[in-house]
């Protein structure tokens, strides 16, 4: 079925509102964003005189195109787990976590690791979420750290961290949107303005360092220290027999693959440049990495009879099935994105406000934020919310050049921000996947902490617009985080220092 976008007004915001809304009053992910995905085909099939039946029709012509354009990343997913689970299986992870346990006994030091280990591999966010959860999960379970604090760091280290890297698919992917000569160029200008990303990654290395917690991960925290559901095992038993060899070497091989992979498959051996390269098709070249480490972990275990063959095929199945729950999410996610983009036009008409609103420039960064970050938030991307507000920015901009570079930086950082604590975020649902965290309990702990810094930045891009700099903006941001997380921790710290003196 071919599908043509028709403007909604707006209609088209009822979609992601009803399965945002659902999501978050039932805690089931599942049927509310389906709920959201088939009222937005019923808006659409009825908006071009259809019927029920051709909306249901639709919406899995929808789905299939979605998980046919998702392909790659969904075979990647498929592969990476199966070498997760295997590392599980072998006794790896075990392995790592009894050494690592040894030399990071506190949790201060487990979950700065996290953080360190998350800023480092900035190559994918996806590839980000699950890699650092894999390798740290056993560490903070051992510590008694919630997985739902583990689920944050992961989150607050990958997208944030991959839209500030020059290499990385995300940087590519930004630079080929901004029509100008030079749009790498433009690309490394805006870090400086991408208050979100920065604040973000300071905020994660803060609350780590100082463990000021507040509001429901708070709660969190403390449930994990009575040693409460958080804290479940991880799937797939353990033998026991593996050494922290099997755990790194299928991993570094799976990272070290992974890079030439996606590079391989961008052309870079054939004279394409390494940064345009490894954005060219990431998923593809993810897969091969993915691949790589399975063939390392078969090679790794079945000569020193870590694992018999059949064991080995086993656990790859029970791997690959193990991802099939978050898996449906992000299908139903791709699906509702796509009815919101490009049937019923959601970005059209929010971005609408954009160029229809004729107020002072200086306020543009602030605006461009604030509308980014509803878009991304609704529709659960940041690539797609981008994609569709760089070119109308460029064009607003086009008066006054200086304005084009805080704004489009407000344009990544609202972007981020919205996908970030979006409950139908690849991003989100990869970090609660890596966290082994139940996704809405990560959601409702996330949001405090992510809102936090967007209402810091927001004030940062009205500063910035009138100073047109970011350095002042920066400075304002940074001492107005750390002491608002400073006072929140502090307060909750000794309220419930409180109610123990009162119990006693």
């Amino acid at each position: 079925m071919e599908f043509t976008m028709i403007e909604t007004g707006w209609l088209s915001l009822l979609p992601p509102l009803i399965a945002i809304t659902l999501a978050l009053a039932t805690k089931e992910v599942y049927s509310s964003l389906f709920a959201g995905v088939f009222s937005g085909m019923l808006i659409y099939s009825f908006s071009s005189g259809g019927t029920v039946v051709s909306a249901a029709s639709a919406t899995f012509d929808m789905m299939s195109a979605k998980i046919a354009g998702n392909s790659y990343m969904i075979i990647f997913l498929a592969l990476l787990w199966a070498v997760v689970m295997l590392v599980s299986r072998s006794g790896g992870s075990e392995a790592y976590g009894r050494l690592a346990g040894k030399r990071l006994g506190t949790k201060r030091s487990a979950l700065f690791s996290t953080s360190l280990l998350g800023v480092l591999i900035f190559i994918d966010d996806g590839f980000n979420c699950l890699t650092v959860g894999t390798v740290m999960r056993p560490i903070t379970d051992r510590l008694k750290i919630s997985r739902e604090k583990l689920a944050y760091v992961i989150d607050a280290t990958a997208a944030p961290v991959c839209i500030i890297a020059p290499v990385s698919s995300w940087a590519v992917a930004v630079a080929s949107e901004v029509s100008a000569t030079d749009g790498f160029h433009v690309f490394l200008s805006t870090i400086p303005y991408n208050f979100y990303a920065l604040m973000t990654i300071l905020m994660v290395f803060f609350v780590c360092l100082t463990g000021l917690d507040f509001g429901p991960m708070r709660k969190a925290e403390e449930a994990a220290q009575k040693g409460g559901e958080a804290l479940r095992q991880d799937a797939g038993a353990q033998n026991g027999k593996g050494s922290v060899a099997d755990l790194v070497i299928p991993i570094a091989v799976l990272i070290v693959c992974a890079i030439l992979g996606m590079a391989y498959v961008g052309g870079f051996f054939k004279g394409v440049g390494f940064s345009r390269a490894i954005g060219e098709n990431p998923a593809a070249g993810l897969s091969l990495g993915a691949f790589a480490g399975l063939i390392a972990a078969l090679l790794l275990y079945l000569p020193r009879r870590i694992m018999t063959g059949r064991e080995f095929v086993e656990t790859v199945v029970k791997g690959i099935g193990n991802i099939v729950p978050p898996m449906l999410i992000l299908i139903l996610s791709w699906t509702l994105g796509g009815v919101c983009r490009e049937l019923i036009g959601t970005g059209v008409f929010i971005s609408g406000f954009v160029t229809e609103s004729h107020l002072s420039l200086a306020a543009l960064p602030f605006i461009i934020f604030v509308i980014a970050a509803l878009m991304s938030f609704s529709m659960g991307t940041s690539w797609g919310t981008f994609g569709m507000l760089i070119p109308i920015v460029a064009m607003i901009c086009e008066g006054d050049g200086g304005m084009l570079v805080p704004a489009l930086g407000a344009t990544l950082a609202g972007s981020v921000y919205g996908d970030h604590c979006s409950p139908m975020s690849d991003t989100t649902i990869l970090a609660s996947t890596g966290a082994d965290c139940r996704h809405i309990r990560h959601v409702d702990t996330q949001l405090p902490y992510a809102t936090l810094v967007a209402a810091v930045c927001a004030l940062g891009y009205l500063i910035a617009g009138f100073m047109k700099s970011p350095w002042a903006a920066l400075g304002v941001e940074a001492a107005l985080l750390v002491c608002a997380v400073a006072f929140l921790g502090s307060r909750e710290r000794r309220s419930g220092n409180d109610k123990k003196t009162e119990a006693v």
